[in-house]
């Protein structure tokens, strides 16, 4: 396993998932979560291929703890080869009464957590060879009008694909590989943030009838990673089940 990979979120649904793939893609992959439980929970799931997982407990909107995850990382691998921002949340106090403590709350763990994994990995990527990635999950929310979400989540995923597009534009030609997913409805406890009523109507705007799983947006995290996504950077790919084709 020469590959070295960093999951945010890992103890979620969406990111045991994507470390599953990454693992299968025969990578180390080192997890982060705020849940040290979650994590061990996580990490007894993974039976013979635990070993390939390392499990780190730490609150990404703490930039010192973010440092010094950064630098293990350095000390115990020598550099990175993957970063996959998957850490957020969502949430749902409505227009105008949004708290101002609760805007700072969503753009800390949507954006600035993700922006300060990139300015920590990126000198990582610099030294190792090959095509080095990073894969920032955003979210159909920030495109979409129609759904539900509030216009704080809107905004931190939008301003995520932003940094993107910049990163993607920035290091291109060292060969560092920058995009974003955005799935709309997925099947994680993300659907614990909004009423039965909503849940229903959004799983209803679905075109299959149902909401996506953890499994298939993973698979494109992994398919960015591999080395037939050698080619694409600077993306936004939307996966919808083609809900928003106008």
């Amino acid at each position: 396993m020469d590959k070295i990979s960093l999951v945010t979120g890992a103890a979620g649904g969406l990111g045991r998932a994507i470390v599953r793939q990454l693992i299968n893609q025969e990578h180390c992959v080192i997890g982060a979560d705020v849940s040290a439980a979650g994590l061990k929970e996580f990490a007894k799931s993974l039976g013979a291929t635990a070993d390939a997982f390392r499990a780190h407990t730490i609150d990404l909107t703490n930039v010192d703890a973010v440092d010094a995850l950064f630098a293990e990382i350095e000390s115990e691998f020598g550099g990175l080869d993957a970063l996959v921002n998957n850490a957020g949340t969502c949430f749902m106090s409505e227009f105008p009464q949004i708290p101002a403590k609760e805007l700072d709350a969503q753009m800390a763990i949507n954006f600035s957590a993700a922006f300060h994994c990139c300015q920590r990995a990126v000198p990582l990527m610099l030294s190792r060879s090959g095509v080095r990635k990073i894969v920032n999950i955003s979210s159909n929310g920030a495109y979409n009008f129609d759904v539900f979400d509030p216009p704080h989540y809107r905004a931190s995923k939008a301003a995520l694909d932003t940094l993107t597009k910049d990163l993607a534009r920035r290091y291109a030609r060292d060969k560092i590989s920058v995009n974003s997913i955005a799935p709309a409805m997925t099947d994680t406890p993300l659907f614990n943030v909004v009423d039965e009523e909503t849940l229903q109507a959004a799983i209803a705007a679905m075109p299959h009838g149902v909401p996506m799983e953890p499994d298939q947006v993973a698979a494109w995290v992994a398919f960015l990673i591999s080395p037939a996504g050698d080619v694409a950077s600077g993306n936004v790919i939307i996966l919808n089940q083609g809900r928003d084709v106008r």
